[in-house]
């Protein structure tokens, strides 16, 4: 199975903005166990081993949970820098498979970074961030750490995961126009007919 393309338009994969761990939960916190939770780590490291070792793996999802549509993207470190972050917005296929295939796509078709190579896909750390499906929503309403933004306007669509904003200290208003910005659209497209999506993430990894 190839990995997603990483510069696809929505609802296929794409990139997110760099981020850092260890940042507040949303809503979603524990909405998987922390057996699934380990789960679905080991998938995403041998979904890229596997790449690697031109083997199968076997995606079909052990439980019914894990076979729920959900977007998912995977952040991929190596010695604590960013080292590829690929996912989906949109619920295309189980989260089982997302995981797999967002985690390949992250450590081969993210053109950000070169493909990982067989000695860094050990030292490699995973974070995976679990989407609910985007909803419109009101500027006033959009909660920092807990929301990610979707503004799309004309054919360009821009998404920010809900780590970045707390990471980097924005405000609401801040948040919006580089989203705007994201999507290669004036920093006020907000204000003037932008479509304003919203969705929350369930964030666990490696350290965890």
């Amino acid at each position: 199975m190839s990995p997603p393309a990483h510069n696809s338009l929505f609802p296929h994969a794409a990139h997110a903005e760099v981020h850092h761990r260890g940042l507040p939960q949303t809503e979603f916190t524990c909405a998987f166990s922390q057996e699934e939770r380990s789960l679905l780590l080991r998938l995403a490291h041998d979904a890229i081993v596997s790449v690697l070792q031109s083997r199968n793996l076997c995606l079909e999802a052990p439980t019914a949970h894990l076979a729920e549509a959900r977007g998912v993207f995977t952040s991929l470190y190596l010695r604590d820098a960013l080292r590829g972050c690929v996912g989906y917005v949109y619920p295309k296929s189980s989260v089982f498979r997302a995981v797999a295939e967002s985690a390949r796509a992250a450590a081969f078709e993210d053109n950000r970074f070169p493909p990982v190579t067989q000695e860094e896909a050990a030292g490699l750390e995973v974070e995976l961030s679990i989407l609910s499906p985007p909803q419109p929503i009101q500027p006033e309403a959009i909660q920092i750490g807990q929301h990610g933004l979707l503004i799309s306007q004309n054919g360009r669509r821009g998404l920010l995961l809900p780590q970045v904003a707390v990471e980097r200290h924005w405000g609401r208003t801040t948040f919006l126009r580089q989203t705007c910005q994201k999507a290669g659209l004036p920093a006020d497209a907000w204000q003037s007919g932008a479509s304003i999506q919203a969705f929350t993430a369930e964030i666990f990894d490696d350290k965890q």
